[in-house]
């Protein structure tokens, strides 16, 4: 099995305790083998998750058995649009620990796969209630967009109102739901609001996770001035004008010595022809 290279600082321990409760049915060094093999899967997942998802295959490989790496490996798969491979691992993860955590997230690979009326469907079944309270604004958010893949723009709007929307308490989803909210409004022409709604998903947003800056300017008519690309060309500019200068120069420097060179020969053969007479 080909192995990809985990830094030494990589130990495994640093994985949740749940995790590492499961990865107990395995021999002690597989366990850690496997271990190190998801941190790398958690560490890479955002800023490279193609890098994330080799190896999740790895571990994979390694104990296909154990749930937690199931679902590391179908949020590997989710996170590169493999969404059919995604959801066949979230499903595993499912069966093997019963659990009804990752329905939303197997709706939203129905949607992925181009399916948004299975995840409509799936919003409606028995075990979005027994999610948590998070889970289920998932789900929400899940059919709004379902609603938004069928053309459906007026319904997506109304799938979103609830009242974790309605809500002044800042919580997790908070600006995920009203920045949705935001742009469900926005696509079906109520402008106004949708400023309104961004405006109060930037407020919510301690964490960056949405770009609801960005569109509250966009609908404002500002443009942002990249500075540091301004700078860049500056320079770029400046660099290509002493090079051009420095050509030129170059030039008339070498012109001046041939002219220099010339006039030598000149007065030479000058001088020449004055002995010869």
């Amino acid at each position: 099995m080909k192995r990809l290279p985990i830094p030494d600082d990589v130990t495994g321990e640093e994985i949740d305790k749940d995790v590492k409760q499961e990865l107990m049915s395995l021999p002690k060094t597989l366990a850690e083998d496997v271990a190190r093999n998801l941190v790398m899967v958690a560490n890479l997942l955002d800023e490279d998750p193609e890098q994330a998802y080799a190896y999740s295959r790895i571990a994979l490989r390694l104990a296909s058995r154990v749930a937690a790496v199931r679902e590391a490996a179908g949020f590997a798969s989710y996170a590169t649009g493999k969404y059919s491979e995604a959801l066949a691992e979230f499903r595993a993860a499912r069966r093997m620990t019963g659990s009804v955590e990752l329905w939303p997230v197997m709706a939203d690979c129905e949607r992925g796969m181009g399916r948004p009326e299975r995840a409509l469907a799936m919003a409606g079944e028995p075990e979005v209630q027994k999610l948590d309270k998070a889970g289920q604004v998932e789900m929400r958010l899940v059919a709004a967009g379902a609603r938004k893949d069928m053309g459906q723009a007026e319904a997506a709007v109304v799938t979103l109102q609830s009242p974790e929307l309605a809500s002044n308490s800042v919580q997790p989803w908070t600006a995920r739901l009203r920045y949705a909210y935001a742009d469900a409004l926005l696509d079906v022409g109520r402008e106004a609001e949708a400023r309104e709604w961004f405006a109060k998903a930037l407020e919510a947003d301690q964490g960056g996770t949405t770009n609801a800056s960005d569109r509250l300017a966009e609908l404002d008519g500002v443009e942002f001035t990249d500075v540091l690309s301004e700078i860049e060309e500056v320079e770029d500019a400046k660099d290509t004008e002493d090079a051009v200068t420095e050509e030129v120069e170059e030039v008339e420097e070498t012109k001046a010595e041939a002219e220099e060179t010339e006039a030598k020969e000149t007065g030479t053969d000058g001088a020449d022809g004055g002995d010869r007479k």
